[in-house]
């Protein structure tokens, strides 16, 4: 089997990752010309070092709109634009105001009884509206950044079709004029402005855009990493492996941190040497390509005891490495465990009986993320 494969074509990839991890922890695949990083050390080594920096992304065709997004999100940048940009999306994170999920939910499932596609749905719509509710968006301009977010993240994709730019430059423009006139209501927005326009030396306009982008760009990361989450986590809840308390919110938390061990929906990322990086004694030149399986180091035994199996009370389950590590660690980690939680305490403790329709999970074509296509469930007092 190829060692880069779409995660809808491979039924346990965890098998793979374990063979590469015991014999070739880092790898050439000379077909691709990348470098595929698996051990938990090498993975560790690659995304805290100074030289692996975020490939940049096609912007062949972009407008105006996808430009300035897709140049200012931190996810997307480095060394100097990654530190103001970062500045911003950490400020915007904690901005963000107490959001009861609870009601979000209720409002989701209230037309929806008995029979629910959980990732249609709950995965695809409550982060992002979580989002835009602890900014206060009003609830046209909410619905329909909820409705169109899975068409902007393809902004972050390597490879766009003319199909995909079409839709970026629409609903870009769209939300990036939605997101630039209701900044103007947020208290913080402009002594943080300011603030950041003074230290860096940068223009207000320049600053503005920043701002925008990234508030953006937290639509972006939630809707990313509370998807596959949501997903994934629901699936452990009905596993054979887990024999968690699932109406226990201390028990579902972890349930939650285990399942981004041992069952991450982002499987891996991308680097590109900016300078030749030594790694056991392997020289990666500059401008290779490097692949960094998370998921393979997230099983790694030599960091996590029993990594083969679903332990939630594993001490060390929580230096997974499924949100990174370093200075592009996703601003969105601790949201996505909360929120993940919220929603599963909320659904095992709301309705009596709760089943799973599905026998075999179908997942979506993606090199870089296991996310389910669909989950079937039941639902009833």
């Amino acid at each position: 089997m190829s060692t880069l494969f779409l995660q809808s074509e491979i039924k346990n990839p965890y098998l793979l990752y374990q063979k590469m991890m015991n014999e070739n922890p880092i790898y050439w695949n000379e077909s691709n010309k990348i470098w595929i990083v698996y051990s938990y050390e090498y993975c560790t080594e690659i995304l805290n070092h100074k030289k692996a920096h975020i490939p940049t992304v096609s912007e062949n065709n972009f407008n105006e709109y996808a430009l300035k997004i897709s140049r200012n999100l931190a996810r997307l940048s480095n060394v100097i634009q990654h530190e103001i940009a970062r500045e911003i999306a950490t400020v915007l994170f904690s901005h963000m105001k107490s959001i009861e999920i609870d009601a979000i939910l209720s409002e989701l499932l209230q037309n929806n009884k008995n029979k629910i596609n959980w990732v249609e749905l709950i995965s695809k719509k409550l982060p992002v509206l979580t989002v835009l509710k602890s900014f206060d968006f009003n609830v046209q301009d909410s619905l329909f950044i909820a409705n169109n977010i899975e068409q902007l993240i393809k902004i972050m994709h390597p490879n766009k079709k003319p199909d995909d730019i079409e839709f970026i430059n629409t609903v870009s423009e769209e939300i990036y004029l939605i997101v630039e006139k209701h900044i103007g209501t947020l208290s913080f927005y402009e002594n943080l402005i300011i603030a950041i326009s003074s230290k860096h030396n940068i223009s207000l306009q320049e600053t503005k855009s920043i701002f925008i982008s990234n508030l953006i760009g937290l639509f972006i990361q939630s809707y990313d990493a509370g998807k596959g989450l949501l997903s994934n986590t629901l699936l452990q809840c009905f596993s054979k492996e887990n024999d968690s308390n699932t109406t226990d919110k201390i028990q579902i938390q972890k349930l939650v941190v285990e399942t981004l061990r041992f069952d991450p929906p982002i499987h891996n990322t991308r680097r590109i040497a900016s300078e030749d990086i030594q790694l056991n004694g392997i020289t990666i030149r500059k401008n290779e390509a490097i692949l960094v399986v998370l998921a393979a180091a997230n099983r790694d035994d030599k960091h996590f005891e029993n990594a083969m199996i679903f332990d939630v009370e594993r001490k060390n389950n929580s230096e997974h490495l499924t949100f990174g590590t370093g200075g592009h660690m996703c601003l969105a980690k601790h949201f996505s465990v909360h929120l993940a939680t919220e929603a599963l305490y909320y659904l095992f403790n709301k309705f009596k009986n709760i089943s799973i329709l599905e026998n075999e999970i179908e997942y979506e074509s993606l090199i870089n993320a296991r996310l389910p296509k669909a989950i079937w469930i039941s639902i009833s007092n």
